[in-house]
């Protein structure tokens, strides 16, 4: 088996920051179990697999793909930054020559576009809901001890529990909070919750590195302990923070160690674009 395999920082401009994503390309049809085992190899919180639907579809003319994406624990639904590794892939390595992709995938099909300053996402806007702290206070209380939160939802399609902390935080806080992960498959262990957002109200318009809101992700529950920057998680943080703010276009930041930044647009259709850049930092062939 020989694949072509590329490693590619997503929702950066530069390499070594960002989110890495390593994306497989497939000629053929992969043994099932293989998907999982390569991810389990790449050991980075998602690997993409971009599959031809035809047999007569290439990777430089073709405009619509299968993708599917896996941690190293499991499959999962939705994964922004591992697409936006994808079409990164095939438009400056593939030089596919559309300038929107669909990508066929379990969320039904996404669209990455190219733009002058990166690729576009057309993704899924999910709601949350307002949850009740006492039934997911010791969650909380684990991962975050006393930390002050403003606000707790929870989004049904996604399975995130969105924790917005204290307006009376700032940038640095939560850049810097301890956040335990390890206990937290001991406390939630019922399928509800499958990821932890932490978010906080950024700071006022005007400022030339002014961001609208701040978040930072994590998802031990499928095998990521924290993932650098997420393009699912801002389906749900785009809709909470659009009505938060009363704003359709946001800039967005993830606090991880690495750090991301989102530009994000929420369409009248009940949908959501999100751009970013990618740097493509490996290219090579896996062989097994």
């Amino acid at each position: 088996m020989r694949l072509p395999l590329f490693i590619a920082d997503a929702f950066t401009a530069k390499a070594f920051c960002g989110n890495p994503a390593a994306v497989c390309l497939l000629e053929n049809k992969l043994d099932e179990d293989m998907h999982q085992k390569i991810a389990r190899e790449m050991n980075l919180s998602e690997t993409a697999f971009i599959r031809k639907l035809h047999p007569n579809d290439n990777f430089t003319q073709s405009s619509c793909f299968g993708l599917r994406w896996f941690t190293p624990a499991s499959e999962v639904p939705l994964c922004g930054h591992a697409t936006l590794a994808s079409a990164a892939v095939l438009f400056h390595k593939s030089e596919n020559v559309n300038s929107t992709l669909t990508f066929v995938t379990l969320s039904g099909e996404l669209k990455a576009r190219r733009a002058e300053d990166g690729i576009v996402l057309d993704l899924p806007l999910y709601p949350a809901h307002p949850q009740d702290f006492h039934e997911v206070e010791d969650l909380i209380k684990t991962a975050i001890r006393d930390t002050l939160v403003q606000e707790i939802c929870y989004s049904p399609d996604t399975q995130n529990l969105l924790v917005r902390l204290s307006d009376t935080y700032d940038r640095s806080f939560l850049e810097g909070l301890m956040v335990n992960t390890q206990d937290l498959l001991q406390v939630e262990n019922t399928g509800k919750v499958k990821g932890l957002i932490l978010t906080l109200k950024g700071e006022p318009g005007g400022q030339s590195q002014a961001f609208d809101f701040y978040s930072r992700y994590f998802a031990p529950w499928v095998g990521v302990a924290e993932d650098p920057v997420t393009g699912s998680t801002h389906t749900v943080l785009s809709s909470y923070w659009s009505q938060q703010l009363g704003k359709k276009e946001m800039r967005a930041f993830q606090c991880s160690h690495r750090g991301g930044e989102l530009m994000i647009s929420v369409r009248a259709d009940g949908r959501v674009d999100i751009r970013g850049g990618a740097a493509i930092v490996l290219e090579g062939t896996l062989t097994a």
